[in-house]
């Protein structure tokens, strides 16, 4: 289910597995699930890192070693919790000034041993002005996070049978 309020895209799932795999999937494979055509650099991805700590980077590393920062990781709460900072803007490319960045916050919600509630929500488009609007709309798209999130669940999926 994909909702967009004045300022927020949500996204909630549900994942076939325990909380702390689907934690796991979501940063720690990053790129096993991430699109790659949806890259920002200018070599394809071949990776998408989140840094496991508070104040790591959000990147994307190219075959040749480049890499391109998406953002940074504000809040690390294994394994329910992760805040991001979307550094990128509504024509995605990489600022790096940290007031104009949007967040990306995913909650992991256990359901049950091996089921995990995923509530994703990508904020604060305001910061871009009459910009914001298009980049939330681009987000919401059936190509934006809600299909992007459907190779997640799939890859987290998985990993728990495996």
């Amino acid at each position: 289910m994909t909702r967009m309020t004045q300022d927020a895209v949500t996204v909630t799932l549900h994942v076939e597995a325990a909380q702390q795999r689907a934690f796991d999937v979501f940063t720690g494979r990053f790129g096993s699930w991430w699109p790659m055509e949806h890259h920002i650099g200018s070599e394809p991805a071949v990776d998408v890192i989140i840094e496991p700590r508070q104040g790591g980077r959000w990147f994307e590393r190219a075959a040749d070693g480049a890499e391109c920062d998406w953002g940074s990781v504000l809040e690390w709460d294994a394994p329910d919790r992760i805040l991001l900072a979307w550094h990128l803007t509504p024509e995605f490319t990489y600022e790096p000034d940290p007031t104009l960045a949007t967040e990306v916050e995913v909650r992991f919600i256990a359901e049950g041993p091996t089921s995990t509630r995923v509530e994703f929500e990508h904020r604060g488009f305001d910061v871009h002005g009459e910009r914001g609007s298009a980049m939330r709309e681009s987000v919401s798209a059936q190509n934006g996070w809600a299909g992007i999130l459907e190779s997640y669940r799939a890859a987290a999926s998985l990993s728990s049978a495996s």
